[in-house]
């Protein structure tokens, strides 16, 4: 599996049920993120288990990554009809409701291929890839299938590409959005320390 760290983002077009529940048949994902930071995450499938809980932590963030200019995109390997069906069924009956973000079908599974997830050419690992507004990917996080990832985690990581571009600072061990950088040289590297050290 090679990273795509400091690589462009692989482009795609697909099927996608959209927040307002229309469902469009060609969503690019580098025209819907022109301008905008991207949070693309994959999860195994539709009407399961750990995903459901995901991807309603994404949409009751939305809020937060709107103020950081970042567009949420879920993608699995059901089709946008699985996918438009799940968001018709409500929360408690193991549906996720409305979300905020769309929904893109991947069921020739080359998004998934493309973006290194794809397991045993069946289902998506859950992969989270952060994209700057470039189009280059950033940051990126795969668990395996048990282990639902943290959506606080994917806004912090945001907050630190943001922090380090508009500041030319670094962002340390557990960096927290109001805390200090650190200087990419080895002054900056021993001020920080001799600060923060026993707190890291």
């Amino acid at each position: 599996m090679s990273s795509l760290i400091g690589k462009k983002a692989p482009d795609f077009t697909a099927a996608a049920v959209m927040p307002d529940d229309s469902i469009v048949n060609a969503l690019t994902l580098s025209e819907y993120l022109k301008g905008s930071y991207g949070l693309i995450f994959f999860y195994p499938l539709d009407f399961t288990f750990v995903c459901p809980s995901e991807i309603i932590a994404f949409s009751n963030r939305m809020d937060k990554f709107a103020e950081l200019n970042t567009k949420v995109v879920g993608v699995s390997v059901d089709s946008q009809f699985s996918h438009f069906a799940w968001r018709q069924t409500p929360v408690e009956k193991g549906g996720i409701g409305r979300i905020k973000f769309p929904l893109v079908a991947d069921i020739t599974k080359n998004i998934a291929r493309n973006y290194g997830v794809l397991k045993d050419e069946a289902v998506a690992f859950r992969g989270t890839f952060l994209i700057d507004r470039d189009g280059m990917v950033r940051h990126c996080v795969i668990n395996d299938l048990p282990l639902g990832r943290n959506v606080d985690e994917a806004v912090r990581m945001v907050e630190a590409l943001q922090f380090h571009e508009e500041h030319g600072e670094v962002c340390p061990a557990g960096w927290q959005k109001g805390q200090t950088g650190m200087k990419a040289d080895a002054k900056g590297v021993a001020e920080y320390l001799a600060q923060n050290a026993k707190a890291l």
